[in-house]
């Protein structure tokens, strides 16, 4: 009997990684493919731990690229797939839209298809996984919860996209019938992050005595989870997660943007010998974002209820984790702020 496979696209990618770990090391009798474009946020150097398990395949290639995938499909008849792959960075999204509509919208139905095409005669033995975000329900104010019925209101051409291709995932279940679940998680935080989101940016300029730039007055809020803990989710979810299904995933943890950042700098200073308080003096307030939403909040009482999932860490645990990988890893750190990284950054944030 052969052994069952699962495509995991997007598994050098910050969340993916996690995920083609968790997989690979907890079941070693399913053939696990990461399929992966390697751009900017795609570093195989945080899979070199498993990299040679004999359960393990890397595929390079991109989903927008439709004969691609419609031959890799034919070739390997994948029994599921967990779609990770995207663009994600919202400040990238304004400056490019287009390249997220040909990823995250494109890429998706490329992947559809050619899913639709091999599975047609067994739609019910496959599944599709779907994994989205928290940004397509819109901003909140100060009360409520995104709860997995709440009505889509994107507010960014990252979001708009994403949005876009929770869309189709469902029109194919709805239309040609095939199984399909998916997830919207809330800001994760945690080992190999690309350094141009909040926290590992911070940490990464704490350390080197550069400025900490938060955009606006810093008062957004986002509800935070553990990257290992969102990987456990996905694991639930594909495993056991009901077809149709929408899940939300959260740490039930919100915090303010410079709550977060003047935290950062309390255990980097405790972490690097320095006096309390002087890394918050790098704290720079930068011109706030085109649509940057005030607020999001993840109500996750259902994936709670249904599959006993739950956080395992909380978020001060979380971030002590995250902050020794960062300190241990510095070779890592160093080899993905490269000159090209470095240019973006400069041009990105202008202080106000």
């Amino acid at each position: 009997m052969s052994k069952k496979k699962i495509l995991i696209t997007g598994g050098a990618g910050f969340i993916g990684s996690h995920v083609v770990r968790l997989f690979v090391n907890k079941y070693p009798e399913t053939e696990i493919f990461n399929l992966d474009a390697l751009t900017y946020a795609g570093n195989l150097t945080s899979l070199e731990d498993i990299a040679d398990k004999p359960n393990y395949h890397f595929v390079k290639g991109d989903i927008v690229d439709s004969a691609f995938i419609n031959a890799l499909f034919e070739e390997h008849k994948f029994d599921g797939v967990i779609h990770l792959a995207a663009e994600s960075h919202v400040d990238r999204s304004i400056t490019d839209p287009m390249a997220f509509v040909q990823t995250n919208v494109i890429g998706t139905v490329n992947l559809l298809n050619a899913a639709k095409a091999v599975w047609k005669d067994e739609m019910d033995k496959h599944l599709f996984y779907h994994v989205s975000t928290d940004e397509v329900y819109g901003s909140l104010d100060d009360g409520g919860f995104f709860l997995e019925t709440t009505s889509y209101d994107p507010q960014s051409p990252y979001s708009a996209s994403k949005a876009s291709s929770d869309h189709f995932v469902r029109a194919y279940r709805n239309t040609y019938g095939m199984r399909t679940v998916i997830s919207n998680c809330s800001n994760n935080y945690g080992p190999n992050q690309f350094p141009e989101k909040l926290i590992p940016l911070c940490l990464n300029n704490i350390k080197h005595k550069k400025p900490l730039p938060v955009y606006g007055k810093g008062e957004n809020v986002r509800d935070w989870l553990y990257v290992v803990d969102h990987a456990r989710a996905i694991d639930q979810i594909y495993h056991e997660g009901r077809d149709g299904e929408t899940y939300n995933i959260g740490g039930f943890n919100e915090w303010k943007n410079i709550d977060i950042v003047r935290l950062l700098c309390k255990v980097m200073d405790r972490k690097l010998g320095r006096a309390e308080g002087e890394s918050e003096k790098l704290i720079t307030f930068v011109t706030d974002r085109a649509g940057h939403d005030l607020r999001y909040a993840i109500d996750a009482s259902k994936i709670n209820q249904e599959l006993g999932w739950e956080p395992s860490v909380t978020f001060e645990q979380g971030l002590e984790k995250t902050v020794d990988w960062y300190l241990e890893n510095e070779a890592w750190l160093e080899n993905v702020t490269s000159g090209e990284y470095t240019k973006y950054y400069e041009k990105q944030y202008v202080t106000a």
